[in-house]
């Protein structure tokens, strides 16, 4: 496999060139069953070959292992990624969550702690992990703010944020990148969110842009097996009859991508891809911790959809089409 040498730009006012396709870390450490250091790592190193350099992880992720994975994946090869990571989700050690927490000085201590784990001097891409709903936003990105003068961090992202937190924190200070859920099963952000990231000129990093996994054809019609949280009431998409549903939409997924020639993930891959244009920068991070599926996802850039492709996918998942809400507990998502 060839490495790819395509980029997209995440913002206008505050840009930030990344790969075309990025990494999420976060399966390594904590989620998606045992966590695999080692695979995470001979993971990070194969992607960072193929020119895959935009890396994702956050504090939470393990929580805090993640980071120290990314940073040892990374010691020697900075320069060559566009390294993110997330604050805003505060765990305790033992892994118990705490909450949101966007105060100005939490900010500060959060983003200090991230660095000595990754073993960086600055971080290119900093982003509130969820919205602090008891915080005004111009406070927390105020905080942000001061780490960029400080040459802690070089741009600012927000996660999950809704169109109008988004407003209010862009006038603060730039805000280069919104990390949302985002994929074929998850389509809601196009209503408010999209149109405002393209007023202002912000770009957009898909999360679960597989949708956790589903869209690759790949997940059994039983579930999954302990250690793997999608297994949780958390995720009602992937419980009984709602997964049985959402499986019949992913055949359909499948017959189409038979036909183009790849498989049903890097055809949901490819779709994700083709959203973003020359007035909204796309670049979604499909998480793993195999080498193998890394390769897979890599492929998604080779794939071509026209016009009646993507005709074709409107049709075979009806946006509402998808059973099940995409969180048991959506309270932590401003809206």
């Amino acid at each position: 496999m060839t490495s790819i040498n395509t980029t997209t730009t995440l913002g206008t006012t505050a840009p930030l060139t990344v790969s075309a396709l990025g990494l999420g870390c976060m399966g390594m450490s904590e989620f998606y069953g045992t966590p695999d250091e080692a695979g995470g790592i001979a993971t990070i190193h194969r992607a960072l070959d193929l020119g895959v350099t935009f890396l994702d992880t956050a504090d939470m992720y393990g929580p805090f292992t993640n980071e120290r994975l990314v940073g040892k994946a990374i010691a020697d090869r900075r320069d060559a990624v566009q390294l993110a990571t997330k604050f805003g989700n505060e765990r305790r050690e033992d892994g118990t969550r705490v909450g949101v927490n966007g105060r100005p000085d939490y900010v500060h201590k959060a983003c200090d702690a991230s660095l000595e784990r990754l073993g960086v001097d600055h971080i290119d891409l900093y982003y509130q992990h969820r919205v602090d709903k008891t915080v005004p936003i111009e406070e927390t990105v105020g905080a942000m703010k001061e780490l960029v003068e400080a040459g802690k961090v070089r741009y600012l992202g927000l996660s999950e944020a809704s169109a109008e937190t988004i407003r209010r924190a862009h006038a603060v200070h730039p805000i280069t990148a919104l990390q949302s859920e985002y994929s074929l099963f998850t389509r809601d952000i196009e209503d408010a969110v999209v149109p405002t990231l393209r007023e202002l000129g912000i770009g957009l990093v898909p999360y679960s842009p597989l949708g956790r996994g589903i869209l690759t054809g790949a997940v059994p019609a039983e579930g999954f097996g302990e250690g793997d949280s999608r297994s949780l009431s958390y995720f009602p998409r992937f419980q009984g009859d709602n997964l049985a549903a959402n499986l019949r939409l992913v055949d359909a997924v499948r017959a189409i991508a038979e036909e183009k020639g790849c498989t049903p993930g890097q055809l949901a891959l490819a779709w994700v891809v083709a959203q973003g244009d020359d007035g909204l920068g796309v670049a979604p991070i499909p998480g793993t911790k195999r080498v193998r599926y890394l390769e897979e996802n890599v492929g998604a850039l080779d794939v071509t959809l026209t016009s009646a492709d993507l005709a074709a996918l409107e049709q075979a998942v009806p946006r509402d089409a998808v059973a099940g809400d995409r969180y048991g507990d959506m309270s932590t998502i401003d809206a």
